[in-house]
């Protein structure tokens, strides 16, 4: 899936990566585990910062992941 990302930046969409606004992305593996969840986002020149990652428990995205990886994307634009 890193590849996928890698290859086709910004514009890799479902079902491999969404959009969640303000510059912040998720990839959506799959594998044996479970479902997984990656958010990232981009910053200069295509580099791509990885932000939090887990394996999904419920059908949703439980929001403490999600503050997690906006707390952390905050961090990087920050500094």
């Amino acid at each position: 899936m890193v590849e996928l990302l890698v290859e086709f930046g910004p514009c890799l969409r479902k079902p491999h990566s969404r959009a969640l606004g303000s510059g912040l992305f998720e990839l959506r593996p799959r594998g044996k585990e479970g479902i997984g969840r990656v958010f990232y986002r981009f910053v200069v020149e295509r580099r791509i910062v990885i932000l939090h990652g887990f394996v999904k428990k419920t059908q949703g995205t439980p929001k403490k992941e999600l503050n997690i990886a906006r707390r952390r994307m905050k961090e990087v634009q920050n500094g």
